[in-house]
């Protein structure tokens, strides 16, 4: 049960009208646990199918995430998924698009300034003296050309290694007209006006629901916890959900309801179906 009353307005909203209701989860750290290699990353078990089960009984439902929408849905074994059928997969935060229903891609020009910063990247590493143990998800390998991912948790002191990068990394990316979007021990170098709170909001409106549970566990989705709230100041009601770590407590703090990590989000989405099927 939501711990403040917004939360609770939200959850009744969703449970009384879930066909006025949507439902948005971000992939890493939420639906899929964390792991050292990204590229590992998979869907925690069960989490496809309780979505599954739970998406045709609401408006719409959608995975948010900075990674490309391909790699989302491959990794987070979503397409063919019983139930998934209208999915609707927003990568590069709303800047690529997958469909389920078409089972296609839309996605824009790749940004000029990402191949001048995959150039620059390894000296500005390198003279930060933390280039032992930081990975770099790179445009070409991973990122589709519209992101650049410095990874430090395999570092040998990973949170060391995040703080000495911040401030060259966000110089670097203000050269090349990029932001820097902090995460779990990660720094995102990407083109602005590309966030989770920017492609939920749009994505909301285009339902038009008057309910949103919005899913997410890091600093990148705290654009979209403040998108719910500002839909919430607008009249429709809605539900913040932190999957919860111990290495994130600001979206903590602001959500309505903490669970366990994935494990807690498959429990929720589970119950969540179960509530509604018994209605």
């Amino acid at each position: 049960m939501p711990g403040t009353r917004a939360g609770r307005d939200g959850l009744a909203a969703l449970l009384a009208r879930p066909e006025r209701a949507v439902i948005a989860i971000d992939f890493d750290g939420t639906l899929a646990d964390i792991v050292p290699d990204p590229a590992q990353a998979r869907a925690h078990p069960g989490a496809a199918a309780a979505l599954g089960r739970l998406a045709p009984r609401l408006r719409a439902a959608a995975v948010i995430t900075g990674r490309p929408a391909g790699v989302a849905v491959a990794l987070g074994g979503v397409a063919g998924v019983p139930g998934l059928e209208r999915l609707v997969v927003l990568g590069h935060y709303g800047a690529e698009r997958w469909d389920a229903a078409t089972a296609t891609v839309r996605a824009p020009a790749p940004h000029p300034g990402i191949a001048a910063v995959q150039a620059e990247l390894p000296g500005v590493l390198d003279r930060s003296g933390v280039w032992r143990g930081t990975w770099v998800e790179t445009a070409v390998e991973t990122k589709g050309g519209r992101a650049i991912a410095v990874h430090t948790r395999r570092a040998d002191d990973p949170q060391a290694a995040f703080d000495r990068l911040r401030a060259p990394l966000a110089a670097l990316a203000e050269r090349h007209g990029l932001v820097v979007e902090p995460g779990r021990l990660v720094l995102e170098l990407r083109p602005p006006g590309m966030d989770k709170g920017v492609a939920l909001a749009d994505w909301v409106r285009e339902t038009g629901a008057t309910t949103v549970l919005y899913m997410g566990d890091d600093l990148g989705d705290l654009a979209a916890f403040a998108a719910v709230e500002e839909l919430r100041a607008g009249g429709l009601t809605g539900v913040l959900v932190c999957s919860g770590s111990d290495e994130v407590t600001e979206l903590a703090e602001r959500a309505d309801l903490v669970v366990d990590g994935p494990r807690g989000v498959v429990s929720l989405l589970t119950a969540l179906a179960d509530r509604l099927a018994a209605s």
